[in-house]
C-alpha cells in the first residue's frame, strides 16, 4: 500500500482521477520509486511546491474545452525509498489523462516558474 494519501494531492481535480494516480504509485516498488529519484532532471525544487499546469482539446468540432490541474507533495519524514516525486505524480496524470482522451500536461512550479516535466 501507497503512503501517499489523498490530501497529499492538494488541489487535485476529481477524487476519481486522485485515486487512479495513488493506484498506479501503489504499484511501485521501493527501489523503483528510488531508481525514478535519483533519475530525475530538471530544476530542484522544494517540499511543498505547488505545481500547475493545463491541458486544451477540443471535444465535439470546433468546441474548446481545457483541463487545469494542480497538485503539491510534501513527504514528511519519509525514507528516500518510499518518497513520491512530483515527476511521478506528473507523470501519473499524463498517463490518465491520456487514457481519456486529453494531451499530456506541461507542469510549471511555483515559486520558481520552471517546468517539472
Amino acid at each position: 500500500m501507497s503512503s501517499i494519501s489523498r490530501r497529499s494531492l492538494i488541489g487535485y481535480s476529481g477524487t476519481a482521477a486522485a485515486g487512479a494516480v495513488i493506484a498506479g504509485t501503489a504499484s511501485a516498488s521501493p527501489a523503483q520509486a528510488a531508481e525514478t529519484e535519483s533519475a530525475s532532471t530538471g530544476a530542484d525544487f522544494p517540499e511543498g511546491t505547488l505545481f500547475g499546469g493545463r491541458s486544451q482539446r477540443n471535444i465535439s468540432g470546433d468546441t474548446p474545452s481545457e483541463l487545469e490541474i494542480k497538485f503539491s507533495i510534501a513527504n514528511a519524514e519519509t525514507p528516500a525509498a518510499y518518497s513520491v516525486t512530483p515527476e511521478e505524480i506528473a507523470d501519473a496524470i499524463n498517463k490518465f489523462l491520456a487514457s481519456r482522451g486529453w494531451p499530456a500536461v506541461t507542469f510549471y512550479g511555483t515559486p520558481a516558474p520552471a517546468p517539472l516535466n
